[in-house]
């Protein structure tokens, strides 16, 4: 391998995630400088050109959360004229876990260089594989399950995959269990036949089980009805309805505005320089210091005096009217008694 790797110290559920630096990768085949061109930007571009994968570096650049797992660490031994000769034989997947996943196997002297010579080849056997929603107890439409019922078989292990409702978790062995998460699956049930306690057979089985959700030809109401997909999940701004993303920026900017409005008549006052309303404050003051309470009092004292103005005469016209009964009843008595 050209490019160069830097482990992190980090593990992430027993998986290592690197950082690797494609600038030291020189391609050996043509797919290979399109993938490190951008001419091929997904895997599923790639896969839809049927070519073996010949390089890592196009799995490592094409996927790049790949994860790994040990399945199995195992020991065997060859006899010789100089006697037994021990070495490790290693079986590895690894999975995007996102509709991805292949299993490597490699043998050598050490346990460390031949887990990462067992990671490399994994890489090299990576399928593409079908979710769904396929179990009848379900129906929930997300695509957590295999889309029907498939089975592969190699040696004399055989397996069986069923779809199963949301929330029922791998029912099966330990195996199986790891390759099915490396692959995206979180419910299925297995059902196996033959001797499982091999691990290249039986990790062998699962993953053409998997393989074979994608040999499978469905017709395009099943794929709509079990929302069935090839590969990785799309993501969910691109699967919005354009429609529904017009509705959201609308009212957004309703939003915006309603909440912009407010703002905006907060602002105009104070958007005046401070030192010109000072000015017009101490040009204002005097005047209204000295006119206001001369315009407040003029009213209120001629009000106060036409008022006294009008209670007097009442006051006159009625000394008046008692001091004219008061004569004529006088003149009255008077006149009796001069008769």
């Amino acid at each position: 391998m050209n490019a160069k790797r830097r482990r992190r110290p980090k593990r992430d559920g027993g998986e290592f995630r690197r950082e690797i630096d494609f600038s030291s990768w020189m391609p050996r085949t043509s797919i290979g400088e399109k993938v490190k061109s951008g001419e091929i930007k997904t895997m599923n571009e790639f896969m839809k050109l049927s070519a073996p994968i010949k390089e890592v570096e196009i799995v490592d650049k094409l996927l790049p959360m790949m994860g790994e797992e040990v399945i199995d660490v195992g020991r065997v031994q060859r006899v010789t004229d100089s006697g037994r000769r021990m070495r490790f034989r290693v079986v590895v997947g690894v999975g995007n876990r996102n509709g991805y996943v292949g299993v490597g196997v490699a043998k050598g002297k050490e346990a460390g260089p031949t887990i990462r010579k067992a990671i490399e080849r994994a890489k090299l056997n990576v399928v593409e594989i079908k979710r769904g929603c396929g179990s009848w107890e379900c129906g929930c439409g997300s695509p957590h399950t295999v889309p029907f019922r498939v089975t592969g078989k190699v040696g004399s292990v055989s397996v069986t995959l069923s779809p199963a409702p949301r929330g029922t978790d791998l029912v099966s062995g330990e195996i199986a269990r790891k390759i099915l998460a490396l692959a995206g699956i979180s419910d299925v049930w297995v059902h196996t036949e033959g001797h499982t306690r091999t691990a290249i057979n039986f990790s062998g089985a699962v993953l053409d089980a998997l393989a074979n959700t994608k040999r499978m030809k469905v017709k395009d109401s099943d794929v709509k009805s079990l929302n069935i997909i090839l590969g990785e999940e799309a993501k969910k701004e691109e699967t919005e309805e354009p429609g529904k993303e017009g509705i959201e920026v609308e009212l957004k900017t309703e939003k915006e505005q309603t909440k912009e409005e407010p703002k905006a008549e907060e602002k105009e006052p104070n958007a005046v320089p401070k030192p010109e309303k000072k000015e017009e404050q101490v040009k204002s003051t005097p005047e209204e210091k000295v006119e206001a309470p001369k315009k407040e009092e003029k009213p209120e004292k001629e009000e106060e005096k036409k008022a006294e103005k009008t209670e007097e005469p009442k006051k006159e016209e009625v000394k008046e009217e008692s001091k004219e009964p008061k004569k004529e009843e006088e003149k009255e008595i008077d006149q009796g008694k001069k008769d």
